[in-house]
């Protein structure tokens, strides 16, 4: 049986080891607001895990019913109020100390569902569509534990930030996903520039492609920055500082000449530090 302690310390480890960017961020968080930012990110994590990372011998069905089996033991596990896995009982524990809305979990796992039915997005709002339960609607699950009443103007900020976070991390992996028979980049967009992953060469076609999808990005980046001075100071220099992190991807791209293919783009641990160190404030 796994006990509370044991289950946030779970969630911890697994954000540490994956989510570094996020894992030092939350060193600006007040203490006691930070296991339920780990419980949060395990539970993404577990279940992303599931669809990408399971034993090679499992099939896409196999799979798929997996993360099926994942969810409709968090909600059964939600309605008796706790739970013996080892990441779901930090999860449920979070979501009634601070009543986060349940829906949200449902629009997680649907766009995770998503990737063993549609690889490819056509357009830009076709990829909107998924993000907004894979990237865009961890906003909403986090909001409620670092503010209190979190209002509307928040929660669009926030989801403008997941996107960002998405996006950036679509862009520094089209060559990874290409594995997965993945491509996050729109359909629409390769047809335009004429370039796209499949020929993992960077052409003057994929570099123009590539300044195009970074440049929407920052977009995101720039409107989200003004959901930041709603939060309380700790709150907001957390958020600030995973913001520039993650920011930074999209400069070591530009570094690396756009090549997203032959190196995995990384911000390294000292500039993470330094972010760390550069946004703090007594």
């Amino acid at each position: 049986m796994t006990t509370l302690k044991e289950s946030y310390r779970y969630c911890r480890k697994l954000n540490r080891r994956h989510g570094t960017t996020y894992y030092w961020s939350t060193y600006l968080l007040p203490r006691r607001q930070r296991p339920h930012i780990h419980a949060i990110y395990g539970f993404c994590r577990y279940a992303d895990d599931i669809v990408d990372d399971l034993a090679s011998t499992a099939t896409p069905e196999m799979r798929r019913q997996a993360l099926t089996d994942f969810g409709d033991g968090f909600f059964a596990d939600l309605d008796r109020g706790m739970s013996n896995h080892p990441v779901l009982a930090a999860v449920i524990d979070t979501v009634q100390a601070y009543d986060i809305d349940t829906d949200c979990f449902r629009r997680f796992l649907r766009s995770m569902d998503m990737d063993f039915t549609r690889p490819i997005y056509e357009t830009f709002d076709d990829l909107l569509e998924y993000m907004d339960g894979s990237a865009a609607v961890i906003g909403e699950m986090v909001l409620p534990i670092i503010t209190p009443n979190p209002t509307a103007g928040m929660i669009r900020r926030a989801n403008d930030l997941g996107v960002a976070f998405q996006l950036s991390n679509f862009l520094r992996d089209a060559g990874e996903d290409l594995e997965r028979d993945r491509v996050y980049i729109p359909q629409e967009d390769i047809r335009r520039f004429g370039a796209g992953p499949e020929d993992r060469k960077v052409t003057p076609a994929w570099v123009d492609l590539m300044k195009f999808e970074i440049a929407r990005t920052r977009e995101y980046y720039r409107s989200a920055d003004a959901g930041i001075p709603l939060l309380p100071h700790r709150s907001a220099r957390c958020i600030r500082g995973a913001r520039v992190l993650y920011a930074a991807i999209l400069d070591r791209i530009e570094a690396a000449g756009y090549d997203v293919f032959t190196q995995r783009v990384r911000v390294p641990t000292w500039q993470k530090l330094a972010v760390a160190l550069g946004v703090w404030r007594p």
